[in-house]
Protein backbone atom coordinates (compact mmCIF):
# COMPACT_ATOMS: atom_id res chain seq x y z
CA UNK A 1 0.00 0.00 0.00
CA UNK A 2 1.04 3.45 -1.01
CA UNK A 3 2.13 5.86 2.18
CA UNK A 4 1.55 9.12 1.88
CA UNK A 5 2.30 12.19 4.51
CA UNK A 6 0.26 15.12 4.57
CA UNK A 7 2.15 18.14 5.80
CA UNK A 8 -0.63 20.49 7.15
CA UNK A 9 -3.80 19.58 8.22
CA UNK A 10 -6.22 22.76 7.92
CA UNK A 11 -8.71 23.43 5.25
CA UNK A 12 -7.81 21.71 2.60
CA UNK A 13 -5.15 19.18 4.07
CA UNK A 14 -7.55 17.51 6.17
CA UNK A 15 -10.37 16.58 3.91
CA UNK A 16 -7.63 15.39 1.13
CA UNK A 17 -6.38 12.99 3.66
CA UNK A 18 -9.81 11.48 4.33
CA UNK A 19 -10.21 11.69 0.72
CA UNK A 20 -6.72 9.78 -0.26
CA UNK A 21 -7.11 7.21 2.83
CA UNK A 22 -10.63 5.86 1.73
CA UNK A 23 -9.29 5.65 -1.73
CA UNK A 24 -6.58 2.93 -0.31
CA UNK A 25 -3.91 5.00 0.86
CA UNK A 26 -2.04 4.56 4.23
CA UNK A 27 -2.14 8.45 5.22
CA UNK A 28 -0.34 10.28 7.82
CA UNK A 29 -0.95 14.43 8.95
CA UNK A 30 0.94 16.36 10.51
CA UNK A 31 -0.23 19.88 12.74
CA UNK A 32 1.31 21.58 14.88
CA UNK A 33 -1.17 22.23 18.06
CA UNK A 34 -1.62 19.11 20.93
CA UNK A 35 -5.14 19.65 21.10
CA UNK A 36 -5.23 19.44 17.48
CA UNK A 37 -3.20 16.88 17.27
CA UNK A 38 -6.03 14.93 19.62
CA UNK A 39 -8.96 15.97 17.74
CA UNK A 40 -7.36 14.45 14.52
CA UNK A 41 -6.28 11.02 15.83
CA UNK A 42 -9.74 10.45 16.94
CA UNK A 43 -11.33 11.31 13.43
CA UNK A 44 -8.97 8.18 12.36
CA UNK A 45 -6.09 10.04 10.40
CA UNK A 46 -3.00 9.14 12.02
CA UNK A 47 -1.40 12.37 12.82
CA UNK A 48 2.25 13.51 13.96
CA UNK A 49 3.68 16.86 15.30
CA UNK A 50 5.54 18.40 13.29
CA UNK A 51 6.59 22.62 12.31
CA UNK A 52 9.67 23.09 9.98
CA UNK A 53 9.69 26.16 11.59
CA UNK A 54 10.55 25.34 15.04
CA UNK A 55 13.00 24.17 17.07
CA UNK A 56 10.99 22.77 19.65
CA UNK A 57 11.56 19.02 20.61
CA UNK A 58 7.95 18.68 20.66
CA UNK A 59 7.34 19.54 17.49
CA UNK A 60 10.09 17.76 15.84
CA UNK A 61 10.56 14.46 17.87
CA UNK A 62 8.21 12.86 15.52
CA UNK A 63 9.53 13.87 12.26
CA UNK A 64 11.32 10.85 11.30
CA UNK A 65 7.80 9.01 11.82
CA UNK A 66 5.80 11.34 9.86
CA UNK A 67 8.72 11.19 6.99
CA UNK A 68 8.16 7.28 6.41
CA UNK A 69 6.33 7.49 3.56
CA UNK A 70 6.67 6.74 0.16
CA UNK A 71 5.33 10.65 -1.03
CA UNK A 72 5.28 13.77 0.64
CA UNK A 73 2.07 16.74 0.01
CA UNK A 74 3.17 19.47 1.32
CA UNK A 75 0.66 22.02 2.08
CA UNK A 76 1.48 24.85 4.36
CA UNK A 77 1.12 28.76 3.97
CA UNK A 78 4.70 29.43 5.30
CA UNK A 79 7.71 31.18 2.95
CA UNK A 80 10.30 30.38 5.25
CA UNK A 81 13.08 29.19 2.32
CA UNK A 82 15.73 28.15 5.50
CA UNK A 83 12.82 26.09 7.28
CA UNK A 84 12.29 24.34 3.40
CA UNK A 85 15.89 23.98 3.00
CA UNK A 86 15.92 22.36 6.72
CA UNK A 87 13.23 19.56 5.46
CA UNK A 88 14.32 18.61 2.35
CA UNK A 89 17.78 17.34 4.03
CA UNK A 90 15.20 15.48 6.03
CA UNK A 91 13.60 14.46 2.89
CA UNK A 92 16.89 13.13 1.64
CA UNK A 93 17.61 11.38 4.63
CA UNK A 94 13.76 9.62 4.44
CA UNK A 95 12.04 7.10 2.11
CA UNK A 96 10.49 9.16 -0.02
CA UNK A 97 10.56 9.60 -3.78
CA UNK A 98 7.96 11.69 -4.65
CA UNK A 99 6.92 15.08 -3.44
CA UNK A 100 4.04 17.05 -4.19
CA UNK A 101 4.04 20.99 -3.49
CA UNK A 102 1.32 22.77 -2.92
CA UNK A 103 1.96 26.73 -4.16
CA UNK A 104 0.30 29.60 -5.48
CA UNK A 105 -0.62 31.45 -8.75
CA UNK A 106 0.96 34.45 -6.46
CA UNK A 107 4.30 33.45 -7.91
CA UNK A 108 2.92 35.29 -11.65
CA UNK A 109 2.93 38.91 -12.19
CA UNK A 110 -0.42 41.53 -12.65
CA UNK A 111 -0.45 42.74 -16.39
CA UNK A 112 -1.62 46.20 -16.78
CA UNK A 113 -2.55 45.37 -20.60
CA UNK A 114 -6.14 45.42 -21.19
CA UNK A 115 -6.53 41.90 -22.68
CA UNK A 116 -3.53 39.74 -20.90
CA UNK A 117 -2.12 36.62 -22.53
CA UNK A 118 -3.37 34.08 -20.30
CA UNK A 119 -0.91 32.53 -18.09
CA UNK A 120 0.41 29.05 -18.83
CA UNK A 121 2.92 26.98 -16.63
CA UNK A 122 5.55 27.43 -19.22
CA UNK A 123 5.38 31.13 -19.59
CA UNK A 124 8.98 32.40 -17.27
CA UNK A 125 8.39 35.51 -18.32
CA UNK A 126 5.13 35.70 -16.10
CA UNK A 127 7.30 34.61 -13.12
CA UNK A 128 7.50 37.65 -10.21
CA UNK A 129 10.81 37.03 -8.27
CA UNK A 130 9.01 36.16 -4.54
CA UNK A 131 10.04 33.57 -1.63
CA UNK A 132 7.52 31.11 -3.05
CA UNK A 133 9.16 30.83 -6.40
CA UNK A 134 12.63 30.26 -4.80
CA UNK A 135 11.29 27.23 -2.18
CA UNK A 136 9.90 26.10 -5.47
CA UNK A 137 13.12 26.09 -7.46
CA UNK A 138 14.23 24.32 -4.01
CA UNK A 139 12.22 20.94 -4.46
CA UNK A 140 12.24 20.90 -8.61
CA UNK A 141 15.87 21.41 -8.73
CA UNK A 142 16.91 18.41 -6.00
CA UNK A 143 17.68 14.80 -8.01
CA UNK A 144 17.31 12.85 -4.63
CA UNK A 145 13.54 12.88 -5.21
CA UNK A 146 10.93 13.90 -7.97
CA UNK A 147 8.51 16.61 -7.07
CA UNK A 148 5.31 18.27 -9.14
CA UNK A 149 3.64 21.47 -8.22
CA UNK A 150 0.68 22.62 -8.06
CA UNK A 151 -0.19 26.59 -8.38
CA UNK A 152 -3.22 26.76 -6.94
CA UNK A 153 -5.63 30.29 -8.04
CA UNK A 154 -7.65 31.95 -5.14
CA UNK A 155 -9.14 28.98 -2.78
CA UNK A 156 -12.91 28.72 -2.25
CA UNK A 157 -15.35 26.43 -0.99
CA UNK A 158 -17.16 25.06 1.60
CA UNK A 159 -16.46 27.42 4.79
CA UNK A 160 -14.20 29.90 2.40
CA UNK A 161 -17.13 31.56 1.03
CA UNK A 162 -15.51 34.25 -1.05
CA UNK A 163 -18.78 37.00 0.21
CA UNK A 164 -17.29 37.10 3.48
CA UNK A 165 -14.22 38.77 2.93
CA UNK A 166 -16.20 42.03 1.73
CA UNK A 167 -18.24 42.20 4.88
CA UNK A 168 -18.28 43.89 7.72
CA UNK A 169 -20.37 44.44 11.28
CA UNK A 170 -20.20 47.80 12.46
CA UNK A 171 -20.82 47.95 16.47
CA UNK A 172 -24.32 47.56 16.23
CA UNK A 173 -23.77 44.15 14.63
CA UNK A 174 -24.83 45.99 11.50
CA UNK A 175 -23.76 44.54 8.28
CA UNK A 176 -21.88 46.38 5.52
CA UNK A 177 -19.72 45.91 2.85
CA UNK A 178 -16.07 46.97 2.15
CA UNK A 179 -15.28 49.17 -0.59
CA UNK A 180 -13.69 46.46 -3.61
CA UNK A 181 -10.57 47.46 -5.74
CA UNK A 182 -10.11 46.79 -9.01
CA UNK A 183 -13.63 45.71 -10.27
CA UNK A 184 -12.60 45.40 -13.72
CA UNK A 185 -10.17 43.09 -12.87
CA UNK A 186 -10.65 39.29 -13.85
CA UNK A 187 -10.75 36.31 -11.24
CA UNK A 188 -8.76 33.35 -10.59
CA UNK A 189 -10.77 30.99 -8.40
CA UNK A 190 -10.84 26.78 -7.88
CA UNK A 191 -13.20 25.23 -5.41
CA UNK A 192 -11.68 23.42 -2.55
CA UNK A 193 -12.93 19.69 -4.03
CA UNK A 194 -11.14 20.36 -7.53
CA UNK A 195 -7.76 20.56 -5.65
CA UNK A 196 -8.56 17.85 -4.17
CA UNK A 197 -9.57 16.26 -7.13
CA UNK A 198 -6.31 17.54 -8.93
CA UNK A 199 -4.21 16.09 -6.00
CA UNK A 200 -5.36 12.51 -6.38
CA UNK A 201 -4.88 12.89 -10.63
CA UNK A 202 -1.44 13.29 -9.78
CA UNK A 203 -0.90 10.71 -7.52
CA UNK A 204 -2.94 8.02 -9.98
CA UNK A 205 -1.36 9.61 -12.82
CA UNK A 206 2.00 9.46 -11.52
CA UNK A 207 2.54 12.70 -12.75
CA UNK A 208 6.03 13.58 -11.42
CA UNK A 209 8.59 16.39 -13.06
CA UNK A 210 5.28 18.77 -13.80
CA UNK A 211 4.71 22.29 -12.90
CA UNK A 212 0.66 22.48 -12.99
CA UNK A 213 -2.15 25.51 -12.54
CA UNK A 214 -5.03 24.84 -10.49
CA UNK A 215 -7.64 27.39 -11.62
CA UNK A 216 -11.14 27.04 -13.10
CA UNK A 217 -12.10 27.48 -16.42
CA UNK A 218 -14.08 31.08 -15.38
CA UNK A 219 -12.75 34.24 -15.34
CA UNK A 220 -15.08 37.34 -14.63
CA UNK A 221 -14.78 40.10 -13.67
CA UNK A 222 -14.30 41.36 -9.75
CA UNK A 223 -17.43 43.62 -10.16
CA UNK A 224 -19.50 40.11 -11.92
CA UNK A 225 -18.09 37.88 -9.28
CA UNK A 226 -18.31 39.79 -5.86
CA UNK A 227 -21.69 40.63 -6.69
CA UNK A 228 -23.10 37.72 -6.82
CA UNK A 229 -20.62 36.41 -4.34
CA UNK A 230 -21.91 39.31 -1.56
CA UNK A 231 -25.43 38.71 -2.77
CA UNK A 232 -25.52 35.10 -2.29
CA UNK A 233 -23.48 35.22 1.24
CA UNK A 234 -25.99 37.82 2.70
CA UNK A 235 -28.95 35.93 1.15
CA UNK A 236 -32.41 38.32 1.74
CA UNK A 237 -30.38 40.55 3.47
CA UNK A 238 -29.37 43.04 0.62
CA UNK A 239 -26.33 45.29 0.83
CA UNK A 240 -24.97 47.67 -1.28
CA UNK A 241 -21.61 46.55 -2.69
CA UNK A 242 -19.39 49.33 -2.99
CA UNK A 243 -16.48 49.51 -6.07
CA UNK A 244 -13.61 51.80 -6.16
CA UNK A 245 -13.57 52.79 -9.81
CA UNK A 246 -10.25 52.96 -11.48
CA UNK A 247 -8.53 53.87 -14.42
CA UNK A 248 -6.22 51.62 -14.78
CA UNK A 249 -6.44 48.01 -14.09
CA UNK A 250 -3.77 45.25 -13.59
CA UNK A 251 -4.68 41.43 -13.27
CA UNK A 252 -3.43 38.25 -14.34
CA UNK A 253 -5.70 35.51 -16.35
CA UNK A 254 -4.66 31.42 -14.90
CA UNK A 255 -4.59 29.12 -18.04
CA UNK A 256 -5.98 25.51 -16.66
CA UNK A 257 -5.37 23.67 -20.25
CA UNK A 258 -2.27 21.62 -19.21
CA UNK A 259 -4.60 20.05 -16.26
CA UNK A 260 -7.01 19.46 -18.91
CA UNK A 261 -5.06 17.80 -21.29
CA UNK A 262 -2.21 16.09 -19.84
CA UNK A 263 -4.17 15.16 -16.89
CA UNK A 264 -7.43 15.00 -18.84
CA UNK A 265 -8.99 16.26 -15.61
CA UNK A 266 -12.71 17.44 -15.99
CA UNK A 267 -13.48 20.05 -13.33
CA UNK A 268 -16.16 19.32 -11.24
CA UNK A 269 -16.82 22.54 -9.69
CA UNK A 270 -16.22 24.73 -12.56
CA UNK A 271 -19.34 27.24 -13.01
CA UNK A 272 -18.36 29.96 -10.38
CA UNK A 273 -22.03 31.27 -10.32
CA UNK A 274 -23.78 28.19 -9.11
CA UNK A 275 -21.47 27.38 -6.26
CA UNK A 276 -22.92 25.97 -2.96
CA UNK A 277 -20.98 27.24 0.23
CA UNK A 278 -21.56 25.50 3.54
CA UNK A 279 -21.21 29.22 5.35
CA UNK A 280 -23.71 32.15 5.86
CA UNK A 281 -24.29 35.02 7.78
Amino acid sequence: MTSISILGSGWLGLPLANELQQAGYNIKTSTRSSERLEQINKSGIETCLFDIESDESSLIENSDHFLQADILIINITSKNVEAFKALICQIEASPISKVLFISSTSVYADSSEPNPTPITEDNLSALSPCPLLEIESLFIDNRRFQTSIIRFAGLIGYQRHPGRFFIQKDEDNKLSCKTIKNPDGLVNMIHRDDCIGLIQAVIKQQSWGEIFNGCSSQHPTRRAFYSWAIADYCGEEKLEVKFLEEANSSFKIIDNSKVKNHLTYPFTQDDLFSLIFDQRV
